[in-house]
This record gives C-alpha cells, sequence and structure tokens, in this order.
C-alpha cells in the first residue's frame, strides 16, 4: 500500500495540475497532520514560491480556508493556523458525537456503491498506516475515512461543520496513534475494527448500528484524546 506522506509536493506535481487546488491541500493536509501547528503563521510569499503562484491566488486560497476554519485572517496580521484553546475543546465535545452520528447513519441511507468501495480502500491504507506506526500517515487516513463518511451522507448542510470539527478532532486524535503501553495498543486495534464494523453496517443500510458504531469509536478515542491537552507534569525530587 502507498504510502500517504507528503502527498502534495509541489515539485512532483504531475503536468496540468491546479497549483492553487494543490495549495489548499497541502495546507489542509500540514495542518490536520499537525505540520503546521496551531497557531503557526502562513507567509504567503513563501507560499507563493513554494508553489509557482503569484500571490493573489494564494490570497484567495486563505480566504477559501479561512472560511473553512483552517485558519485566522485578521486585519493587518499575518495568517495564522487556528489555534486550540479550552473553549473550542470543549465546543468539540459537545458537537462531535451529534455531528458524527448523524453523518454516519445518513451515509448508510444514501450512499452508492463506489463511494463505499473508496471507504473500504481508505479503510485499507488506514490499517496499512497504523501496522506501520506511521502517526502522520494514521491522523490523515482517519480523516479522510470520516470525511467520506461525510460525504456519503450527501446532505451540504452538515458537511461545513463536520469538515471543521474533524480538523480538532484530527489535531486532538495525534496521541492515539502514540500507544506508550499495552492499553493504548489494543484500543488501537479496537479503533480499526470499529471501521471495519461501521463499513458493514453502511453498506448493509443498517443506519441505527451505524450510529451506534461511530458513537462507541468517538468514545473510544476520548481519553486518549485529553493527553493532548494534560501533561503528565514534572517529576520532583524527594529532597525538594
Amino acid at each position: 500500500m502507498p504510502t500517504l506522506k507528503h502527498p502534495y509536493d509541489p515539485q512532483e506535481l504531475p503536468a496540468g495540475r491546479d497549483r492553487k487546488q494543490t495549495l489548499g491541500e497541502a495546507l489542509r493536509y500540514r495542518i490536520t497532520t499537525m505540520e503546521l501547528k496551531p497557531g503557526a503563521v502562513l507567509d504567503e510569499v513563501i507560499l507563493a514560491e513554494e508553489f509557482g503562484l503569484s500571490r493573489p491566488p494564494v490570497r484567495e486560497m486563505m480566504r477559501q480556508l479561512a472560511a473553512e476554519g483552517y485558519i485566522e485572517l485578521e486585519a493587518n496580521r499575518s495568517a495564522r493556523v487556528s489555534g486550540m484553546s479550552y473553549q473550542s475543546l470543549r465546543n468539540f465535545y459537545l458537537a462531535a458525537p451529534a455531528l458524527y452520528v448523524t453523518t454516519t447513519r445518513l451515509a448508510a441511507e444514501n450512499a452508492s456503491a463506489g463511494e463505499i468501495e473508496e471507504l473500504k480502500r481508505i479503510q485499507l491504507r488506514f490499517r496499512a498506516a497504523i501496522a506501520s506506526r506511521d502517526v502522520i500517515d494514521s491522523v490523515f487516513a482517519n480523516d479522510q475515512f470520516h470525511h467520506t463518511i461525510g460525504l456519503m451522507a450527501h446532505n451540504p448542510y452538515l458537511l461545513p461543520s463536520l469538515r471543521r470539527l474533524q480538523l480538532d478532532h484530527a489535531r486532538l486524535g495525534k496521541t492515539f496513534y502514540q500507544p506508550v503501553n499495552a492499553r493504548m495498543e489494543q484500543e488501537l486495534e479496537q479503533a480499526a475494527q470499529q471501521h471495519d464494523d461501521i463499513i458493514a453496517a453502511i453498506e448493509r443500510r443498517d443506519s441505527d448500528a451505524a450510529g451506534i458504531l461511530v458513537r462507541e469509536h468517538l468514545d473510544l478515542g476520548r481519553k486518549n484524546m485529553a493527553m493532548y491537552v494534560t501533561p503528565e507534569g514534572m517529576e520532583v525530587p524527594e529532597s525538594m
């Protein structure tokens, strides 16, 4: 299975590939996988040079990404990657169950056979990534898995909210793909199996089961996501 790493390298673009579109895809990838950290400054001059673009199309793409929630634009300031705060994390945990359950249930009702096959291909990439313990590829493939389910729901009102939710899901979930003990190893395999079960529920048009499975899937990662904002602390010598 080919790697997903650095899939939008401007030095390796096929002839005729739209460079502005590639810039957008590259920035979404870099932000989702935290190659670009929350709050990082985006220099449009450097991006224009990297992707062989003039500054106007770069600015246009920046505005589009800001509308999608990936970056923040303010007057007289450089563009920055969207930050993460207590409030944003709280909002994520409040909204995620309802949105994931709704889109997954609708996917079971509306997905085409071709879309289900694409979801299966993404799942193969996800399993390959976790088998090789490639954190970046795991995060990206998982993001693509749930985004594809959102597309399969065929509801334009839900997709923008899902896309914004997934950004913080990916950034929070990065710890999940860096298991540090046997329990986390087991839960990582359980998450992959849940993906398989969700696909099966969608394929047999069982929206109730699909909704239950994705809720369990989200709950599985919740405690490990909390590691993102809960440091272990420093050891203090007994003599102090």
